[in-house]
């Protein structure tokens, strides 16, 4: 037996009354009937508010923008939705509110720092309800500092210090820009930015040159409008110092000249470059004059001289063995002379003794006067390691023994 039915399709708002009778072969019994009637409604939704996330924190404009706000909201049936200004109505002037099934929009076409503050929205059903706060925050740029002071000017440096601005456009300050200018070029140049301190210290300004100075206040809708300007300038000037020991004696450095490394006697071989080194020490600096054989060779392109840090250096490129002899270096100033030599050897790379042989030419070709008075020519090719006698190989005909013309 069923002892439970659903009624359908009934309309909301609805009133109406139920009464239930049971029923036999016999007929209907008496029916039950409630008390009350049935209202009917529709299943209630709790409100609930979604926030954005970009408004889950202070919300920030400047002065002049625009205020759009969209809160999304849910709730069934319809919910009722109201806007508060940190705790009071809304000024129906400046701010406009449009409330739809879904969402609410607070609209303010030109914000002032005024309309800052908690905006609070209130979504209601019946005894539900949902509160949701968003915080404005509108700001604009900062007043100068309200005075600026030369403090004090020394050397090359100079001490500033000013007072914070009034107005700091309702917002903090991210801190103070100095700028730099001299009276020649009145260019202004950036020394501190974002400097939180109200004093600084300027340093490496130029000798001779006046600076005036200027300090800007920022915030986040950027630099004041104006600065605070130094009113005098701050004159650079130069200043002589002279300090006088008592019971000093300078000391006098000038010296002679002397040598601390002497040259050495050198042997080397026809056709390589040689160097002779020497050291000289001396105060002032001294001239150098090198020499061979007691001539000065100043001048002359075979040579080349060198000097690096008291060191002097005589190059002498692709000797002979004419190139041997004694070489002299010479130093000079005020307070002196002093000189050193050594021998130089130059040995040739080999020679070649040829009996019968009228005449060697450089060529390495030879005349030779035979037995029968005629001359033949001959070239001799000649190799030599060292300073070791050549070994002579001569080209001519097979016939000819030319080995024994030669004496090694």
């Amino acid at each position: 037996m069923v002892t439970q039915q659903t009624v359908r399709k009934l309309a909301p708002g609805d009133k109406f009354f139920l009464r239930v009778a049971a029923v036999s072969p016999a007929g209907a019994g008496p029916p039950a009937t409630l008390d009350q009637p049935i209202h009917i409604r529709e299943i209630i939704e709790a409100p609930k508010i979604r926030v954005p996330r970009h408004l889950r924190q202070t919300y920030t404009r400047q002065v002049g923008e625009t205020v759009n706000l969209q809160i999304p909201f849910q709730g069934n049936p319809k919910p009722q939705v109201s806007w508060t200004h940190n705790g009071q109505a809304l000024d129906s002037k400046r701010v406009s509110v449009r409330t739809g099934d879904q969402d609410s929009i607070l609209f303010i076409r030109s914000a002032q720092r005024s309309d800052s503050g908690c905006y609070e929205l209130t979504v209601r059903l019946e005894t539900l309800e949902a509160r949701a706060a968003i915080n404005i925050l509108v700001i604009e740029k900062p007043n100068p500092p309200s005075s600026i002071r030369l403090v004090d000017v020394w050397g090359c440096n100079v001490a500033l210090e000013w007072t914070p601005p009034q107005d700091t456009g309702n917002t903090e300050l991210l801190g103070y820009t100095v700028q730099k200018a001299d009276k020649k070029t009145e260019q202004w140049f950036t020394v501190l930015e974002r400097y939180h301190p109200t004093s600084c210290t300027i340093s490496d300004l130029i000798v001779g040159n006046s600076y005036s100075f200027r300090v800007f206040s920022e915030n986040l809708c950027g630099l004041s409008d104006s600065p605070a300007i130094t009113k005098e300038l701050a004159h650079i000037r130069k200043i002589d110092i002279v300090a006088k020991l008592k019971g000093f004696v300078e000391r006098d450095f000038s010296e002679a000249p002397s040598f601390t490394q002497p040259l050495a006697d050198h042997t080397t071989t026809s056709g390589y470059s040689t160097q002779l080194s020497c050291s000289v020490r001396a105060s002032p600096k001294p001239k150098i004059i090198w020499m061979k054989n007691n001539m000065n060779i100043q001048g002359d392109p075979k040579y080349r001289t060198f000097s690096e840090q008291g060191v002097y250096t005589l190059e002498i490129r692709k000797p002979s063995p004419f190139d041997s002899g004694v070489y002299t270096c010479k130093a000079v100033n005020m307070l002196g002379e002093a000189s050193v030599d050594c021998r130089l050897e130059v040995k040739g790379r080999g020679t070649a003794i040829a009996a019968g042989l009228s005449e060697l030419s450089t060529l390495g070709r030879v005349a030779y006067m035979g037995r029968g008075g005629g001359v033949s020519a001959w070239e001799v090719a000649t190799s030599c390691s060292g300073f070791s006698t050549p070994n002579l190989v001569p080209r001519g005909p097979p016939s000819s023994n030319l080995w024994d013309l030669f004496q090694p």
